[in-house]
């Protein structure tokens, strides 16, 4: 399909096509072309496309317009017409953004909700109308179980970033989301990748769907330019530090396996002068925003994640991405690139590899099919006492888990309160406070991926 047709060609409302020209884009990108047409016939989708490919704009422009041209005569307070389900707050924030950006000539109104934060805001916010509701599953059951939202007027249901939905655990979720719907609606589903497990979802929430996918199954940008140094695990700071600093890079956005690890290189990047921060589950809501917002606006040059916290991470012509530790599910690789060499900008993926994570490496060139480019620095030696200094460091004690009991031993469960253990069973508490319950595994994720980030 051609995909320099201009926005107004789609059939779009007037009111959109003045907000897209005041984000500056003219033309659809293709999974906006193809998907945008699909959702304007009211039929079901099942969408495939790349990480930075654009497909928020690809079902937020289109169900702006069916709403508008289908306008209720009195709208209901806590009622909404269109519920976007997304795995973490990061995403749920990204696309409510979206759509309000793109509907802000209009009358239709949004609004986010996600763990983590003070639920009362939340219920004051549903006690008005609103048409589009942007929400993590857990809070959206929380909301439900309290009955301060009403889900019976859904004529479009969204499922973003549904593979990741799928990794985290949050099938069982989902699936009583899907029980609290109407059965007569639209149903959308946006997957970064058509995996087995996200076509036996597809075939219980969709009916009959029209299929598009712009890239093959977990495939890596083109535009991405991708190396790797090989190193040891205790002089991968330092090296990273030298990277950045030496090459000047002024925005890049680094990949931890852990929380630990993401506050400890942190830690050593703001030592070196540089301005860094780091964003994962156990920071408050706050402090992951005002880091991304830090990050986006070009105050923070390095930005520490995980790979739940960076879900939803959308900043244009992001030039960085380096892997500090490889990922152990070869796509999440694809995924992280992803954040670079977005909407037609080129953009570089350094991975530092330790021996030890050959493994990983060779699963990651096995999914990509092709070798991962192998490059050194040129001017780097590491520094004495690197080893033993990073040997001591992980020798130490590290900080309890938030939540846990005062003189407990780290790793041992708390005895759960009366009555807690049968909640655990339904909805995974509100995110207001204590340790969320372990969701059920399911697929072939690993178990780290399995806690629900919207509610860390």
């Amino acid at each position: 399909m051609n995909t320099q047709i201009p926005f107004a060609a789609l059939g779009l409302a007037e009111s959109l096509l003045r907000a897209i020209a005041e984000t500056g884009y003219t033309a659809p990108t293709p999974i906006q072309a193809q998907a945008i047409p699909q959702v304007l016939k009211g039929g079901d989708l099942l969408a495939a496309a790349q990480t930075g490919t654009g497909k928020t704009a690809g079902f937020t422009l289109p169900i702006l317009h069916r709403l508008l041209e289908t306008p209720l005569r009195q709208a209901k307070a806590g009622r909404p017409r269109c519920l976007i389900l997304t795995p973490t707050r990061e995403l749920a924030a990204q696309v409510e953004e979206s759509v309000r950006t793109y509907g802000k000539h209009t009358p239709i109104r949004s609004m986010v909700m996600f763990g983590g934060v003070n639920i009362n805001p939340q219920i004051g916010a549903l006690r008005k109308p609103v048409d589009i509701l942007v929400a993590t599953p857990g809070r959206l059951l929380d909301h439900a179980q309290q009955k301060t939202v009403d889900l019976s007027g859904v004529e479009i249901l969204v499922l973003d970033e549904a593979d990741r939905m799928l990794d985290m655990g949050f099938i069982r979720d989902i699936r009583r989301v899907l029980a609290l719907l109407p059965k007569q609606r639209q149903n959308l589903l946006f997957s970064a990748t058509f995996s087995d497990e996200i076509r036996e979802l597809a075939r219980g929430v969709l009916d009959n769907p029209a299929e598009i996918s712009v890239a093959r199954r977990n495939t890596a940008s083109e535009l991405v330019r991708q190396s790797l140094v090989m190193t040891e695990q205790a002089h991968k700071r330092d090296l990273l530090s030298h990277i950045i600093r030496e090459s000047g890079w002024h925005q890049v956005l680094v990949f931890t396996r852990t929380k630990h690890g993401a506050n400890r290189l942190a830690e050593k990047l703001v030592k070196d002068g540089l301005t860094a921060a780091a964003i994962h589950g156990n920071k408050s809501q706050a402090a992951r925003t005002r880091a991304l917002s830090g990050f986006k606006e070009g105050k923070v040059a390095v930005l520490v994640a995980t790979d739940i916290a960076a879900r939803g991470i959308d900043i244009d012509q992001l030039p960085h991405v380096v892997n500090f530790e490889l990922p152990n599910v070869p796509e999440d690789y694809v995924h992280r690139i992803g954040r670079t060499g977005r909407a037609g900008s080129e953009g570089s993926a350094l991975s530092l590899v330790d021996r030890t994570e050959i493994k990983y490496l060779n699963a990651i060139e096995k999914l990509i099919k092709r070798p991962i480019d192998r490059t050194t620095i040129e001017g780097w030696t590491p520094p004495a006492g690197a080893a033993e200094s990073f040997a001591a460091e992980e020798r130490e004690p590290r900080p309890p888990r938030r939540g846990s009991a005062p003189g407990r031993p780290q790793g041992q469960a708390r005895r759960a309160a009366p009555g807690e253990a049968a909640r655990r069973g339904g909805a995974r508490g509100s995110g207001q406070g204590g340790r969320p319950g372990r969701p059920a595994r399911s697929g072939n994720a690993p178990a780290g991926s399995r806690r629900d980030p919207a509610r860390a």
